[in-house]
Order: C-alpha cells, then sequence, then structure tokens
C-alpha cells in the first residue's frame, strides 16, 4: 500500500463503501468531473491551506459539509435566515457541519489549513458583492 498525503491525493467517499484517491493537479476538478460525473452520491475529502478572505459565497445543496480546522484561525460566515452568522475556528480540531443549502464564506485571520468532508453534487458559486 502507498503512503499518500491529503495535500498531493484527495479522496472520493462512495455511497457503497468504495474510497479513490484522486491526484490533486490544476486540472483536478475538470478530472474529477470526468471521472465522477454529478458527483451524486459521494463526498470529497479535500485539504485547503488559506492566507485570504474568500472573494465568493460556495453552497452545498446535496448535504451537510464538515469543516475542521487544523491550524491557524479563520471565521465561516454562514447566511442563514436572511442575516449573517459568524462561527470562529480557533483552535487545532475545532469543527463546524455547514447545513445543506446554506451559503457561506471565510474570513482568515491567520494562515490557515483546513480539512473538508463536501457532498459535492450540485456546488454553487457566487460573487461576494451580490
Amino acid at each position: 500500500m502507498t503512503l499518500l498525503s491529503v495535500k498531493s491525493s484527495y479522496i472520493v467517499l462512495e455511497d457503497n463503501g468504495d474510497a479513490t484517491p484522486i491526484a490533486v493537479s490544476d486540472r483536478f476538478y475538470k478530472d474529477l468531473e470526468h471521472q465522477f460525473g454529478d458527483f451524486k452520491g459521494k463526498r470529497l475529502i479535500s485539504h485547503y491551506t488559506f492566507e485570504k478572505d474568500w472573494d465568493s459565497w460556495e453552497m452545498h445543496p446535496a448535504g451537510d459539509e464538515f469543516v475542521c480546522l487544523l491550524s491557524g484561525q479563520i471565521d465561516f460566515i454562514l447566511e442563514q435566515d436572511g442575516a449573517e452568522n459568524t462561527v470562529p475556528l480557533n483552535a487545532p480540531g475545532a469543527y463546524l457541519l455547514v447545513p445543506r443549502g446554506t451559503w457561506y464564506t471565510v474570513r482568515v485571520h491567520t494562515l490557515s489549513s483546513v480539512l473538508f468532508i463536501t457532498p459535492g453534487q450540485g456546488t454553487q458559486h457566487r460573487s461576494l458583492l451580490q
């Protein structure tokens, strides 16, 4: 068995219990779509490092998203009931479950490393200016 890193290979979890590592590259999301189609019934385990605030909102209609802070300090801004709700993640291991269908963005206080488990089907993005 080959040892992999979540920084260089993300993992696709399927409903049947299979887990498939996918190498991270400039074409990652195109490769993901080519191999897994609309991503129905699948979740993506991914890792990102953030240095600055996001410039967009994101939303996952297919399920809740697990977000775990590995290092740093960030705020998740959730759009709920017509208001913005700030959820600070400021200690390693702190996590958040972003509810299905909730728009969110991120403010970065310090260089931060974050692990995500995302139901990717139907993911949507919009500009912060909307």
